[in-house]
Order: structure tokens, then sequence, then C-alpha cells
């Protein structure tokens, strides 16, 4: 064997090594974007969030949409929680309002008032505290 076939093979080996890293590192960093791109977000018909594809707003809101005039419940119902992460409990039937407590999954509560569309439900729990939780989260107990 000559010096140049030598040269030839160990140029030969480094090239196919430098090759085979760079197409691994390809790969990984591939492999890794995919896993780290978050899913897409739910959208559920009684979220305020704006619709996908939807543009952001560009100017702050210049007030507070008024509040749903709530439909009174006579007396209110009992109730329990359906959804497994529990609810918030809010000051007013919106999702920026104050949050003023949370509820269980399957805690029975009062549902004193529903909003026109459903969308809120003003609640009483046993230690007294009252607030607003997202409607179509509990249901009526017998």
């Amino acid at each position: 064997m000559s010096l140049s076939g030598i040269s030839k093979f160990i140029l030969g080996l480094l090239l196919a090594i430098a090759l085979l890293a760079m197409a691994g590192y390809g790969a990984t960093r591939y492999v890794l974007t995919q896993l780290a791109t978050p899913p897409v977000r739910p959208v559920f018909p009684n979220d305020p969030s704006p619709t996908p594809g939807a543009p952001p707003k560009s100017s702050p809101s210049p007030s507070p949409s008024p509040s749903p005039t709530p439909i009174s419940v006579a007396e209110g119902y009992l109730a329990r929680v359906t959804q497994p992460i529990g609810l918030i409990l809010r000051q007013e039937p919106s999702g920026d309002a104050a949050q003023v407590g949370g509820v269980d999954f399957n805690q029975e509560l009062t549902v004193l008032e529903e909003a026109p569309d459903g969308a809120w439900q003003r609640v009483r729990l046993a230690d007294g505290t009252e607030g607003w939780i997202k409607g179509s989260n509990t249901e009526k107990v017998n």
C-alpha cells in the first residue's frame, strides 16, 4: 500500500464520519422541533376567548362589556360540579372578573341564577360563599 492510498482511505473515513454526524444532528433538531411545538388550543362553545384565526384586538377595549342580565331561578336548586378539574369561582359573570375561590369536582352547591345565554351561573357554596362559575359544568341533583 502506498502513502497516497492510505491518505485517501483516511480522508474518505473522515468524510463519512462528518456526513453521519451532520445527518444525526439534523435529524435530532427536526425531532426536537416537532416535540417542542405546542398543540393547538381547543375552543369550546362557552369560551369567551376570541376564535382562532381572528385578528387580535389592536386597541384596548374602551369600556367593559355589560354583564348579562341574570335570570333568577326560584330559590335555587342543588347541583353537583361535573368538570373534572374543578371550577373557578368569580366575583362577576366574566372571565376577567376577580377570583373569589374554587369549586372541586363532585362538590355540591346551590345554583341561584343563570345568565340568559347559559354561559354563567351564580352559585352558593356550603360555607356561604357566593360567586359565578362557567355554565354547563354542573348537573342538577335530584
